[in-house]
């Protein structure tokens, strides 16, 4: 792999087949997942891996990243060949505001099952961040996977109201970036 210039998808299948291999599944979240299914039309510059364990020691985590290369900085994981994304992991469980429900999509990479949030999941990730962090760009991410990956905006509503009006009014933005990207397309 040719780690100076891969794509956030490529570099999370690499480093998720080699935790796998030591019997430490995880899922990606985040950012890197909107840059996945948006294929490469957003760049987020890190991977957020959630370790989908709670009795895992961090040194089981480390043996393995140091093996292939990477050296702990901080809380992230960088490799000196690889100056454009890093990695950090995230304790359990991958949740999306109050929903613990979650189901991530399974990839099938070098015989390893390799888990990420779904397209749908994604979506509602990037929403959260935009309500609750104030981060416009995550509205952007969401706009690109819903384009790319055709996420069914109706399918959100309820989860938009349940997660209460700054929710609902996420959503409605979403949906007019949706009908302004469709109508610049005719």
């Amino acid at each position: 792999m040719e780690f100076s210039t891969c794509t956030e998808l490529e570099l999370w299948k690499y480093v998720a087949s080699e935790l796998s291999k030591s019997g430490i599944k995880t899922v990606l979240v985040g950012g890197a997942v909107a840059a996945v299914y948006s294929n490469g039309a957003y760049r987020s510059g890190d991977l957020d891996i959630v370790i989908n364990s709670y009795t895992l020691k961090d040194e089981s985590i480390a043996s393995v990243m140091q093996d292939i290369g990477f050296k702990k900085e901080g809380r992230h994981w960088k490799r000196e060949d690889c100056e454009h994304l890093f990695i950090e992991f995230i304790r359990p469980p991958v949740a999306i505001c109050d929903d613990y429900n979650i189901k991530p999509r399974k990839f099938l990479v070098n015989g390893q099952e390799l888990f990420i949030l779904s397209p749908k999941d994604c979506v509602r990730d990037r929403l959260a961040s935009y309500v609750y962090f104030k981060s416009a760009e995550c509205l952007e991410q969401a706009a690109l996977v819903v384009a790319a990956e055709r996420v069914k905006l109706s399918e959100l509503s309820k989860w938009a109201k349940d997660e209460g009006a700054d929710m609902l009014r996420a959503l409605e933005e979403l949906k007019r970036k949706m009908k302004a990207i469709q109508s610049t397309k005719n």
